[in-house]
């Protein structure tokens, strides 16, 4: 991969790729095609479709989880989307940590 990150929040954007690509291990040949320098052409319309399809989420088909896949498939070619993306999916994933152990007790 040509990925080289350059600051804090390029690490914590590609840090997240990278712990999508071990989550789930079904897309994980997928992401790493998707995340090739020459797969651009492809990359770009799918996260435009990602996110319409994530703000159309109140459709049968679609959903909310589409907006950030998209999202974080676009940071990969705009770098000004890595921070505020991986910052937000960060802090979701945080706050839904809160929620599972507050659930729990």
């Amino acid at each position: 991969m040509d990925e080289q990150p350059r600051g804090k929040s390029d690490r914590r954007f590609y840090r997240l790729l990278d712990s999508i690509q071990q989550r789930w291990p079904q897309v994980r040949g997928t992401l790493v095609w998707l995340r090739r320098p020459g797969v651009r052409l492809v990359r770009l319309p799918l996260a435009f479709l990602l996110v319409v399809g994530g703000i159309f989420s109140f459709l049968p088909v679609l959903g909310v989880w589409m907006l950030p896949l998209g999202l974080l498939l676009a940071g990969v070619d705009i770098p000004l989307l890595r921070g505020p993306v991986s910052r937000s999916i960060s802090w979701v994933r945080w706050k839904y940590r809160q929620w599972r152990r507050r659930k729990k007790s």
